[in-house]
């Protein structure tokens, strides 16, 4: 499901226009992104699941081609754990 296609479920389902929306969608796509550029940013969704942020070390890693070893940065990444209602739902 692309976002356009969520704006207009989520528009028919609510009985609101997809200008509405799609506002709404973003709002709650950039209060999760601002939350996760803190510090110990986590947000939790009682039934759906939690996003958080998470640090990988630096590393060397392997070009799977040539054999290589290549260095890989540290980086932060979201890490997503689905509550128990959206497990049982699917």
């Amino acid at each position: 499901m692309t976002k356009a296609e969520l704006v207009e479920k989520m528009a028919k389902e609510a009985g609101i226009s997809k200008a509405a929306a799609a506002t709404a969608l973003n709002s709650l796509t950039d209060g999760i992104t601002k939350t996760l550029k803190k510090k110990d940013g986590k947000v939790t969704l009682v039934g759906f699941g939690t996003f958080s942020k998470v640090h990988r070390k630096a590393r060397t890693g392997r070009n799977p081609q040539t054999g290589e070893a290549l260095k890989i940065k540290a980086s932060n990444a979201v890490k997503f754990k689905a509550g128990k209602a959206l497990k049982d739902a699917i």
